[in-house]
């Protein structure tokens, strides 16, 4: 948002009016839908103490709540009294941990101790369902460690839950939205919003340590967990600025990703690695004359991967946003660990640019040559073979998924197909591996009908995409491939498609879907020994009303002997939800 004096001044003719004021004060900066279908709570707390708190000053707290209203379609819902956990606020250390977006480092997003067999996942049963209040999507991966469960939420909201009841401890109130996994380590938790800032907050209490925002555009955010290794809290930015390029006379497009280190002590910047090497300058103008700026985009969407062992941070990049397209886009690259330097870079597909005004009629912001939008949005996982070897594996959306020598930089070791892939197909969001095999979940997720939530909205094939394929991890050959799920007759806003992250412990591999279940595999072979359809009606144990819907994003957590995952993605068309699931075994 943005408030010239006059605009202060004539703050109070316009009232409570959230459409006069969305119209002065916001129209020029956040095209028409941008916070669409969001939580209200969330804008306000943007306006007050967020990153729109400068424009926000300008206004009445009236007119704050009146514009965040008009702005995303939903009411400011009162606060809901949650219960709270009896005793002391400690928390106890050790016992069964997930924290992070794959446990370890090395992003394999295998859980050597789950707490359970495989000969005992398909006795697991609902335990507790917990309700975000007043969200309508579901996207964040919760930790687990000392007895909590630790989740983010689409209202900013942090949550420290008993693992065993769901009883809440603490709640923290982030600036935007908490779509990251949540890396714990030494008491503290770390995470990211969808402002681009970065928290440290006490695991015990809830109480913030240090906050700071690593970037300053305003389309800037973080989607990616942060990795912590040598002191520093190592950061992925990414950015939803393709988004407003859909509308012509936005000014497309001046962000550019980088990755951050943090101290992790005070927050404070020690290096920073662009992906982009020079900021955007004025090229022209579009189609309908709109000023046009690049190079731009090449996002960080995913968690960095760090070899301990070569002193490495290894990223995976999002596309170009508008040309000239540059040489770190699509690309796999190493940087120094302690400096930030540039190790060395693989770019798996060159010359990609393409935003979201390449899915509007006239293409007023589309780059002039477009990609077909086959960026990464999963983290490189480093696999150890053996012998001091090692293959990074490394899943696209263009269904490709390779194996590369982090020993020779980057040296191409195999490619192995696995999708048609698509704007939203291939591998989404992330592939496991136990060592023996990788597991790669196959989105190809398509449109029947493809639009904008204000322009209509999308409508999924029902029959298209899906299927969890294992792979060596050696040599990438094929070693099974499970079927997509057959599930969507009937129901709406339903796909087979499997985009969420997968997660594997000894012997089973869970991977969430589209069309809202969530199935566990033989690593074996790929039988399915366990499914449970999360798209329903939940009596939650905070009271909130609650339901699940697709499943998206984040990967099932496993830790204790149970089992928590997120379910309700309604970006793009999926099911709404805004609950958190536990899972368990009776006990005997």
């Amino acid at each position: 948002m943005r408030l010239s004096g006059l605009m202060v001044l004539a703050v109070s003719l316009w009232g409570q009016d959230g459409a006069a004021v969305y119209r002065q004060a916001c129209a020029s900066c956040h095209p028409a839908g941008h916070f669409n279908g969001r939580p209200a709570a969330i804008v306000v707390r943007a306006l007050e103490t967020g990153a729109m708190r400068q424009h926000g000053m300008a206004l009445t707290q009236a007119q704050r709540v009146a514009v965040a209203e008009f702005v995303t379609g939903n009411k400011v819902l009162p606060a809901v009294a949650m219960p709270r956990c009896a005793g002391g606020a400690e928390s106890h250390a050790g016992g069964a941990t997930w924290s992070g977006w794959g446990v370890d480092v090395r992003n394999t997003r295998f859980q050597p101790e789950p707490g359970l067999t495989a000969a005992q996942a398909p006795g697991l049963k609902l335990k507790w369902a917990f309700g975000f209040p007043g969200d309508n999507l579901a996207f964040g991966q919760a930790a687990v460690t000392g007895g909590r469960v630790f989740a983010g939420s689409q209202g900013g909201r942090v949550y420290s839950l008993d693992a065993e009841s769901g009883c809440v401890h603490w709640i923290f109130e982030a600036a935007a939205g908490v779509r990251t996994a949540i890396e714990i380590a030494a008491g503290v938790a770390y995470f990211g919003d969808l402002a681009a800032n970065v928290y440290a907050v006490d695991v015990s209490a809830g109480k913030l340590k240090w906050r700071m925002r690593v970037d300053a555009h305003p389309h800037a955010l973080i989607t990616g967990a942060v990795k912590l290794a040598a002191g520093r809290v190592i950061v992925p930015v990414s950015s939803f600025e393709e988004g407003p390029a859909a509308d012509g006379k936005y000014q497309c497009c001046t962000f550019r990703g980088s990755i951050v280190a943090l101290d992790q002590g005070t927050g404070q910047e020690v290096w920073r690695s662009w992906m982009i090497e020079q900021p955007a300058v004025r090229r022209g103008q579009n189609k309908i004359g709109t000023p046009r700026f690049g190079p731009s985009g090449v996002a960080v969407w995913a968690s960095p991967t760090i070899d301990e062992r070569r002193g490495a941070v290894y990223v995976a990049t999002g596309n170009n946003y508008t040309e000239p397209v540059t040489r770190l886009s699509d690309a796999i690259v190493a940087l120094d660990l302690r400096t930030g330097r540039r190790l060395w870079s693989r770019q798996m597909m060159p010359g990609e640019a393409w935003n979201a005004g390449c899915n509007r009629p006239g293409k007023a912001n589309c780059p002039d040559d477009e990609g077909p939008d086959f960026d990464f949005g999963s983290s490189p996982v480093l696999v150890e073979l053996g012998g001091g070897r090692s293959v990074l594996v490394c899943a696209q959306k263009s269904g490709l998924v390779y194996g590369l020598d982090p020993a020779a930089k980057g040296r191409l070791l195999w490619t192995t197909r696995v999708g048609a892939g698509g704007k939203l197909g291939g591998v989404q969001w992330g592939v496991a591996s136990d060592g023996q095999r990788v597991y790669a979940a196959v989105s190809d997720l398509e449109w029947l009908v493809m639009g904008t939530r204000v322009a209509g909205g999308f409508v999924f094939d029902p029959k298209k995409g899906g299927g969890l394929q294992a792979l060596s991890p050696a040599t990438g050959a094929k070693l099974w491939r499970a079927p997509a799920g057959a599930v969507c007759e009937g129901r709406a806003a339903c796909s087979p498609a499997q985009s969420a992250a997968v997660t594997a412990i000894p012997g089973v591999v869970f991977s969430g879907s589209v069309d809202g279940h969530l199935r566990a595999y033989a690593s074996e072979d790929g039988r399915v020994v366990w499914d449970f359809d999360t798209a329903r009606d939940y009596r939650t144990v905070n009271g909130v009303a609650a339901r699940g819907g697709s499943i998206d994003s984040a990967g099932a957590v496993v830790a204790g002997g149970m089992v928590f995952a997120t379910s309700g993605y309604s970006l793009f068309g999926g099911m709404p939800g805004n609950v958190l699931l536990a899972f368990g075994l009776d006990k005997q």
